[in-house]
C-alpha cells in the first residue's frame, strides 16, 4: 500500500510523467522528434506537427523548412495567426539571444497581441536540426491561461531533438 501511495504521489507531483506521444517528423524522412501530451491532440501536418492544449488556450506547431522554403514557412505561420484573428503588437517585439537546445542552435522572438478571447503571447522560434533544415516553432497562448500550461510547454520544448542519421 505504501508503494502504491508513493507511486501516486510521484505521478501527481511530476506532470511530465503524464502520457505523451513522441512524434518523429516528417514521417517519411524524420529529421526531428518531440513528445507532446496525448491530451493536446498532436498530429502531423503537411509541413510538420501541431497540437492544442485541451482547453484551447495554447496552440503549438513545428514546421520544417529548408534554405529554399524558410521565408514561405515563416509567412505561412504568420498568415495562420492572422487568419485565426491574432493581432500582434509590433512594438512589443522582444528578441532573445541565440541559445542551444539539445544540440540545435535556437533563436527566439516574442510579441504581445490579442485574439477574440483577449490578450495573448505569440512566439516564433527557430531551431536548426541540420545544416540545411530549420524548425519553425509557433506558439500562441492566452496570457490568462498560459501559466497553467507552463510545465507542458516546457516539456514539449525540452523534448525537441534532432534525429541524426
Amino acid at each position: 500500500m505504501k508503494h502504491m501511495l508513493l507511486v501516486a504521489a510521484l505521478a501527481i507531483s511530476f506532470p511530465m510523467f503524464a502520457h505523451a506521444e513522441t512524434l518523429q517528423f516528417p514521417s517519411e524522412e524524420p529529421i526531428a522528434e518531440v513528445s507532446i501530451p496525448h491530451s493536446w491532440g498532436p498530429k502531423e501536418t503537411e509541413t510538420g506537427i501541431d497540437a492544442t492544449s485541451p482547453d484551447s488556450a495554447i496552440y503549438f506547431s513545428i514546421d520544417i523548412a529548408d534554405d529554399a522554403t524558410m521565408d514561405k514557412t515563416v509567412d505561412n505561420a504568420v498568415d495562420f495567426l492572422v487568419k485565426n484573428g491574432v493581432t500582434i503588437d509590433a512594438k512589443s517585439k522582444h528578441e532573445f539571444p541565440d541559445t542551444t537546445l539539445n544540440g540545435m542552435k535556437l533563436g527566439h522572438l516574442e510579441w504581445d497581441g490579442t485574439d477574440k478571447d483577449g490578450p495573448v503571447h505569440v512566439q516564433l522560434a527557430f531551431a536548426q536540426p541540420s545544416e540545411h533544415k530549420m524548425l519553425v516553432i509557433t506558439y500562441w497562448g492566452s496570457t490568462e491561461d498560459e501559466a497553467k500550461h507552463d510545465d507542458a510547454v516546457s516539456g514539449i520544448i525540452s523534448s525537441l531533438k534532432p534525429i541524426n542519421d
